[in-house]
């Protein structure tokens, strides 16, 4: 399975209408042959560059099984979990200084996780647990 933007390559800079400082709008993103048996998709995004620890910007879980395109600005079907902003939505890169490293990471999973709206990172990752077929990262730079 791989994960890919037309936006940015792996290990590029994001461009900056992803980010707080443009549009703060997600990027688009193709999902690229998950596992047969895939039941759902997780879709976590997160800076491990973050001063206070990782840092998560975009949860997404139970995204049907048939997904292959996620759009730009759009969160795709499925449950919003919470992120580190306090948010349902995608939360672009700000980093308060220097370069950080943006892990989009996607997750194909056996089932669907069947939690509620709101999850945090840790709970969605913990409902994981044992369920990954398949996962894939592709990690975009950004610096102000």
């Amino acid at each position: 399975m791989k994960l890919t933007s037309a936006a940015f390559n792996d290990g590029e800079f994001i461009p900056i209408e992803y980010t707080a400082d443009g549009q703060d709008i997600s990027p688009p993103l193709s999902i690229i042959e998950p596992p047969n048996a895939t039941q759902s998709f997780a879709l976590i995004v997160d800076d491990p560059d973050a001063p206070a620890g990782t840092f998560a910007h975009w949860i997404v879980f139970d995204i049907p099984s048939d997904t292959a395109k996620i759009e730009e600005g759009v969160s795709p079907t499925g449950k919003k979990g919470k992120n580190d902003f306090g948010q349902l939505e995608y939360g672009g890169p700000a980093p308060p200084f220097g370069t950080h490293r943006y892990k989009f990471r996607i997750y194909a999973l056996d089932t669907r996780l069947g939690l509620d709206g709101g999850a945090t990172k840790a709970e969605v990752e913990k409902a994981m647990k044992g369920h990954v077929l398949d996962k894939d990262v592709l990690t975009g730079k950004y610096s102000r």
